[in-house]
C-alpha cells in the first residue's frame, strides 16, 4: 500500500526531469530557430579551412602521420568546430539569461543546482554535436572519412563538448558584461585550439616546443578523437581520455558549486 512519503521521491523525480528537459528543449529549440547563426557558419568555416588549407596547402605537405593531409586534419577540424560551439551555445545562452534577468525564474523553481548546470551543458553539447555532424557532412566533400573505433570517437567528442560546455557555462558565471563572454575564447581558446595538433603533427615541432605542446589540454581532446578516427594519436590515448574525464568532472563540481553560492547570478 503507497503512502504519501513513498509518492514523494517519485514526485520529486517527475519535477527534476520536466525542468531538466524543458532546458534542454529550449537550448535546441533556440539552435535550431536561428540556424542560420548556429548551423551554417561552421560549415562554411570549415569549407574555408579544407579548401585553403587541405586542397592548397596539402598538396605541398603531401602524407602526414602516414595519411594524406586532408585526412590528417578532418578529425581536427571537426573536433576545433566542437569545441567552439559547446562553448559559444552556453556562454551566451547563461549569460543571456543573467542579462535578460529570466535566469530569475529558474532560480525560484524546486530545479536542483546540480540540473540547471546539466540541463545548459546538454545544450552545449547538443549544438557541439549537431555542428560536429555538419562539419563531417563537410568533410566528406573532401576526403574520405573511416572511424577505427567508434566508442572512442563518441567518448571523445561527448567529453570535449562537456569540458567545453561547463567552461562556457563557468565564463557566464563570472562575466560582468558582453566584452567579458568574447575575452576567454578570443585570447585563450582560439590560441590553445590552433596549437593543439588540429593542423599539424606536434612531431614535425622541436624538442622544447614538443614540451610546451603537452602542457595544453586541446592536444589531448584533438587527438583522442584523432585516433578514434585514424588510429594514430601523438600523445598516450588512456592519458587523453584521463584528462578529459578529470577536466569534466572537476568543472562540473566546481560549476555547481557556484550556483550553491549564488556567484553572478545573486549580486
Amino acid at each position: 500500500m503507497s503512502t504519501a512519503t513513498d509518492t514523494m521521491p517519485a514526485s520529486r523525480a517527475r519535477t527534476d526531469w520536466i525542468g531538466f528537459r524543458t532546458i534542454v528543449l529550449r537550448e535546441f529549440s533556440r539552435i535550431i530557430r536561428i540556424w542560420g547563426q548556429t548551423l551554417l557558419p561552421p560549415g562554411v568555416t570549415a569549407t574555408l579551412y579544407f579548401i585553403i588549407f587541405g586542397s592548397l596547402i596539402g598538396r605541398r605537405i603531401g602524407m602526414m602521420g602516414g595519411f594524406d593531409y586532408m585526412q590528417y586534419i578532418a578529425p581536427g577540424v571537426i573536433m576545433m568546430s566542437v569545441i567552439q560551439n559547446s562553448y559559444g551555445n552556453v556562454v551566451s545562452s547563461f549569460f543571456g539569461a543573467r542579462f535578460g534577468k529570466h535566469i530569475e525564474e529558474i532560480l525560484v523553481s524546486p530545479l536542483p543546482n546540480e540540473l540547471i548546470v546539466a540541463g545548459y551543458v546538454a545544450g552545449g553539447i547538443v549544438r557541439g554535436l549537431l555542428v560536429g555532424c555538419v562539419v563531417s557532412a563537410v568533410a566528406l566533400c573532401f576526403t574520405h572519412l573511416s572511424v577505427s573505433h567508434i566508442g572512442l570517437t563518441a567518448a571523445a567528442v561527448l567529453l570535449t563538448s562537456t569540458v567545453f560546455s561547463l567552461g562556457g557555462f563557468i565564463n557566464a558565471v563570472f562575466a560582468k558584461n558582453f566584452d567579458h563572454i568574447s575575452w576567454f575564447p578570443t585570447f585563450i581558446l582560439t590560441p590553445l585550439t590552433y596549437l593543439g595538433g588540429v593542423f599539424y603533427s606536434i612531431t614535425l615541432l622541436p624538442s622544447w616546443a614538443q614540451l610546451v605542446s603537452h602542457g595544453n589540454p586541446i592536444l589531448y581532446m584533438v587527438n583522442g578523437f584523432r585516433y578514434g578516427f585514424l588510429g594514430v594519436s601523438d600523445v598516450d590515448v588512456r592519458l587523453s581520455f584521463a584528462i578529459m574525464g578529470g577536466f569534466a568532472v572537476g568543472l562540473y563540481a566546481f560549476a555547481v558549486w557556484l550556483m550553491r553560492k549564488g556567484v553572478g547570478v545573486r549580486e
